[in-house]
């Protein structure tokens, strides 16, 4: 018998064993009844028996083979993505959902495999199979990654609204002790609630400007006249304040007139400075040189200490990616990994770019910025 007309005939055999694998998935299947068990699998298979009927020529079987064949016939699409956002949404994780799949192939091979005896089982059904298969997978992992996708960006975006008035409460709280002059303890106590709020509200800033990049809005930016010489300065006052133990330099030439967001570019400024903080030589100086030309201006700041490794530079401006004792690395500071990430977002908004250089002497980072008629 074909292994298309096997499947219409024992459709019910194959899913009843579809159910039973799926019922072993826990704790998620723990939840489910068990037609949501079933969920779309006959679908699934009847799509999969209607390709295996339709004839294919060598040339489309070729590019199947090379993963670039035409979805499956019917609803077979349909039926795998909305199998996939059921998984994704019932809590099943990536792994058990394929799981599914190879637990489905090889139950119909086998029980087909046993109804053909005596007989041999047609050798080009088998391939037509597994390529119906891997395509049915193919699109349950991609509806199912983004189904998970969405809901991590719509998590963090309700987690950073919800988190700011709380917080706001905790920085008007400790502002209004540190206005009672109570003491010395209790102000020095008021500045610490300070300084930690202002922490957290730089995260949850991060986190917001990730957020958005990720749903595909990119990083807001108001560009008006400004003079980055006075935007960076007030920056630079602001981090020398922070860290007073380090030597921040900041040297202006050229003309640093322009178009652009004050409060980004200070932002940018600010991850980039504190990431040398963090990962520079301690006893060495941060230095912040803005350069203007007649058509860009460029932000360097550079610092002393260990070379950032080569794989780990090739990815710095990659959100969450974080390498061990590397700047960009793991945030002892209790970052997210995203400074520089927001950095380079930020550059990109004002239609400008960012590198990174690092060897045994130094590490840089360098923004070009175009001036508005560039930007513009």
């Amino acid at each position: 018998m074909r292994l298309a007309d096997f499947i219409s005939r024992d459709m019910e055999a194959i899913v009843a064993q579809w159910e039973a694998f799926a019922a072993t998935l826990l704790p998620a299947a723990a939840r489910i009844e068990p037609m949501g068990l079933r969920d779309h699998a006959q679908q699934i298979l009847e799509a999969v028996a209607k390709d295996l009927r339709t004839s294919q020529s060598s040339e489309v079987q070729r590019e199947k083979s090379l993963g670039g064949g035409p979805s499956l016939i019917a609803a077979s699409e349909t039926a795998a993505q909305t199998h996939a956002l059921l998984r994704a949404r019932a809590g099943f994780n990536i792994n058990q959902l394929a799981a599914e799949y190879r637990a489905l192939r090889a139950s119909v091979l086998r029980l087909w495999m046993d109804d053909c005896q005596p007989e041999n089982p047609d050798l080009d059904d088998v391939i037509r199979f597994n390529e119906a298969i891997d395509q049915a997978l193919a699109e349950s992992v991609t509806c199912f990654s983004a189904q998970v996708e969405q809901s991590r960006n719509l998590l963090l975006g309700m987690l950073g609204h919800d988190m700011r008035s709380p917080l706001q409460a905790i920085q008007l709280t400790a502002s209004y002790l540190a206005a009672l002059n109570a003491g010395e303890r209790v102000s020095e106590a008021a500045g610490r609630l300070i300084r930690s709020g202002a922490r957290m509200q730089a995260l949850l800033d991060d986190l917001g400007d990730y957020n958005r990049t990720r749903l595909g809005f990119g990083i807001n930016v108001v560009p008006k006249s400004v003079d980055l010489a006075d935007v960076l300065a007030d920056e630079v006052d602001e981090l020398r304040a922070v860290h007073p133990e380090r030597q921040i330099d900041l040297h202006v030439s050229g003309n640093s007139q322009g178009v652009w967001d004050g409060q980004r570019l200070q932002q940018l400024l600010g991850n980039l400075v504190q990431n040398a903080i963090k990962y520079g030589a301690q006893d060495t100086p941060v230095r912040i040189t803005v350069t203007g030309d007649v058509k860009h201006v460029r932000i360097e700041v550079s610092n002393c200490g260990p070379a950032i490794e080569r794989a780990t530079l090739s990815r710095v401006f990659d959100p969450l990616v974080r390498g061990a004792d590397q700047q960009g690395g793991c945030d002892s500071g209790g970052g997210l990994g995203l400074g520089l990430y927001i950095a380079s977002e930020i550059a990109k908004a004002h239609h400008g770019a960012i590198e990174a250089r690092s060897d045994r002497t130094e590490t840089s980072f360098s923004v070009l910025l175009p001036r508005a008629d560039e930007a513009g």
